[in-house]
């Protein structure tokens, strides 16, 4: 790649500087980083093989085939000691990662960027470089909050590292540096390699995320920020709590609630400045409602903090009516009116010995009022499964006991009963109607967890912390069994898919070959009974032996010879020819253990037919074909069938709804309804690309479906298919929350 290339200085900068000790806390994040990185490319390179394959299917010419196989086999033959370079290269930045989004980095990249720099660089490179800008941009934006978080751990981590010269090894700018280091040792061309950095970014730079959560866990585990804050306008981020805060409402509560923007960054969201947008246009909605401030009415005592705390804690964990045994999940989900219950709570307490009447802070009734919207959202969120959101929506009075008490709740999103409540509705997602939950470990494991809250819960939150570990080291230990079980069933449906797309390939080539030239019996027999076994194994081992071409030949020569020549050359190329090809052929049909009593006879057979077809003199039959087959092109018929109309209406039809499925992504929950009303629910565990076959697996990690991309196309323009969202529940709420009370300002 032409040296101007915008990412060309992190290579010049890692190898300027020396080799240094990667830091302790970084080690485990290296090796765990390393070896994940490897896994996702080889996903890329067996992409990138099954696309040349289908390129080089299609090829217009022998040239163009040619030019795919060539790249194939190059790729191939290099492809270890290009993995071997990368994940070098990537343990090199961890031992001296190169500053990001430094103002010197920036204006690095902005100078070898420039209109003027490119037009120094050749038309070849400048594609390579737009498709690296682009795929590095769109990972940047789309893990801002994880990379936000990192890159802040990081600089706390390696020595000289600050947050006005951060560093991230992880930097998706920086491992697109190492992959295009590792494949400058390909001699392929432009075309190619933009194939390979558009599998690169579709299995490996794509799939960041889980190692950007990994490496912040492993990070947190440490004790290295543990509570992550971040300060918009001043553009920094913090690890200790903020010390400038609004002014409580109340004129005397202030808590880390009213941070201005303050919270962790989770998938790009700020939660403390977005609790704090809540607060204003809850407090707008007062001011337009002419609701005056209550601490300035001198009939109203305001109830607020540890007074109001005490008051709740004398409110059962649970509705009145409502038991704490037995199956929780029986039944519809309970809904709670918070707010009447805790006016009930204030009108038991009465008047005060100076008749003023108990009124709630505002701050305390904006927690209560986002508490109940909050749960509205649960209770309407067609995400979660109906077994887990029935027993989240008993936790609706623990929490707001919870919120009360410790008002972080929302702008914190490592705050104890929040992670706990967005664990279960992440283990609960595949979750499906027809489960047996009475014999389901994982759902035993949330109903005891309601249970304990509901039964222990006294307002000290570490219950939910204590929780919260348990369930996270269960998760675990199931998540290691699944992923087994579903590994071996993505073996085992490539391998069984590869085998069935080998016999498909095999078996329309030869009706397709056999249906332009008549042939004898034996010679159809020959090819079909025998030499289609020989052909099905070489398209299976054509990774490792490159023979599948080779058994094409064969057949093609075969034809060729059993049709007359008469001119010198041809005759002369035919006595060359059918030597090797019976020695060819009798070598293949012995390798798949044919009949070895039939198949003397079959190729004495064959010399027979090979040999009358030599001495004709003349065509015995008119042939519409040419003795060498030519490459079949599609000719347009003057007017379309009913059926082709009906087929272009349906591939218009369905193409906003490719464009969706070809987004869903391996380890994406989604849910299908069947005709009769049922519905399951299932994980897309594999893409099979020379098949167009998705391969969905349950929670155990056993196959339940597989379909091709138009086929889950029609599912979903049908409304059977539905792809479910994973990010964390309260996140997810809190969108909600907001986008609603928008909404009602305007």
């Amino acid at each position: 790649m032409n040296k101007q290339s915008g990412i060309h200085y992190l290579r010049e900068h890692r190898e300027a500087g020396s080799s240094n000790p990667v830091p302790a806390q970084v080690v485990r994040i290296r090796d765990t980083v390393v070896a994940g990185l490897g896994d996702l490319l080889q996903g890329a390179f067996d992409a990138v093989d099954d696309s040349l394959f289908e390129l080089a299917n299609n090829a217009r010419s022998n040239n163009e085939q040619n030019r795919y196989f060539e790249a194939m086999r190059e790729i191939r033959i290099k492809r270890k000691g290009v993995e071997r370079h990368f994940q070098n290269a990537v343990a090199q930045l961890f031992a001296n990662p190169p500053q990001s989004g430094s103002v010197a980095a920036d204006e690095s990249l902005a100078s070898q960027t420039s209109s003027d720099s490119l037009s120094l660089v050749g038309d070849d490179d400048l594609e390579e470089q737009v498709a690296l800008n682009a795929m590095i941009t769109k990972s940047k934006v789309h893990f801002q909050g994880p990379l936000l978080q990192l890159q802040t751990r990081f600089s706390v981590v390696y020595p000289g590292a600050s947050d006005e010269a951060p560093v991230n090894p992880m930097a998706p700018e920086h491992l697109c540096s190492a992959f295009v280091e590792a494949i400058q040792a390909l001699e392929i061309q432009i075309r190619e390699r933009l194939i390979l950095l558009k599998q690169f970014d579709r299995y490996v730079v794509s799939n960041l995320g889980m190692l950007l959560d990994e490496a912040n866990r492993i990070l947190i585990q440490a004790g290295v920020i543990p509570n992550f804050r971040y300060h918009g306008k001043a553009g920094k981020q913090q690890s200790k709590t903020a010390s400038g805060t609004h002014a409580d409402e109340t004129g005397g509560n202030a808590s880390a609630m009213t941070e201005p923007a303050a919270a962790e960054s989770q998938q790009g969201h700020h939660e403390g400045a977005m609790f704090d947008q809540i607060r204003q246009m809850l407090a707008l909605q007062r001011a337009n409602a002419g609701i005056p401030p209550r601490a300035s009415d001198p009939n109203i005592h305001v109830v607020g903090g540890a007074e109001l705390a005490s008051l709740l804690g004398s409110l059962p964990q649970h509705p009145p009516g409502e038991q704490i045994s037995g199956n929780l999940s029986a039944g519809e989900p309970v809904m709670v009116d918070l707010h009447q219950v805790v006016q009930q709570l204030l009108a038991q307490a009465g008047t005060t010995s100076d008749g003023k009447k108990p009124a709630l802070a505002e701050m305390d009734e904006d927690l209560i009022n986002l508490v109940s919207m909050l749960f509205e959202f649960i209770l309407d969120d067609y995400n979660l499964s109906a077994p887990v959101q029935v027993l989240i929506s008993r936790l609706q009075i623990p929490i707001l006991k919870v919120v009360i008490k410790d008002k972080s709740f929302f702008s914190k999103a490592t705050h104890p009963a929040r992670r706990l409540l967005n664990s279960l509705a992440r283990a609960g997602i595949g979750w499906s109607e027809s489960d047996e939950k009475t014999r389901d470990k994982l759902y035993e494991q949330i109903h005891a967890i309601v249970v304990r809250i509901l039964n222990e819960f006294d307002g000290d939150v570490t219950l939910f912390e204590t929780l919260g570990e348990e369930f996270e080291q269960f998760l675990a230990r199931e998540n290691r069994k699944s992923s087994l079980v579903e590994q071996r069933t993505r073996e085992s449906e490539r391998g069984r898919i590869k085998s069935q797309k080998a016999q498909e390939t095999v078996d329309q080539l030869l009706q397709k070959k056999l249906a332009r030239y008549k042939l004898q019996e034996p010679v159809r027999n020959i090819l079909i009974n025998g030499w289609s076994r020989v052909m099905f194994l070489a398209y299976l081992r054509d990774d490792v032996e490159h023979r599948w071409l080779q058994t094409v030949r064969v057949v093609d020569d075969l034809i060729w010879c059993l049709h007359p020549h008469q001119e010198d050359e041809e005759r002369d190329q035919w006595v060359r020819v059918v030597p090797g090809l019976l020695k060819s052929l009798r070598a293949g049909l012995e390798e798949v253990s044919y009949n070895s009593s039939k198949l003397d006879e079959m190729m004495a057979d064959l010399k027979h037919e090979l040999t009358e077809a030599f001495r004709a003199n003349a065509l015995a039959e008119a042939m519409e074909d040419s003795p060498e087959p030519e490459p079949e092109e599609d000719i347009p018929t003057a007017h379309q069938t009913a059926i082709e109309r009906q087929q272009e209406l349906e591939d218009a039809a369905i193409a906003e709804y490719v464009a969706q499925i070809d987004a869903i992504e391996i380890g994406n929950w989604v849910e299908f309804n069947l005709v009769n009303g049922a519905s399951f629910r299932c994980k897309l565990s594999a893409i099979i690309e020379e098949a167009d076959c998705f391969v969905f697996v349950n929670r155990m990690g056993l196959k339940v479906i597989e379909k091709t991309r138009t086929d889950l196309a029609h599912e979903m323009r049908r409304g059977r298919l539905t792809v479910l969202e994973q990010g964390a529940l309260i996140d997810r709420a809190l969108d909600a929350v907001v986008g609603s009370l928008r909404s009602k300002a305007g």
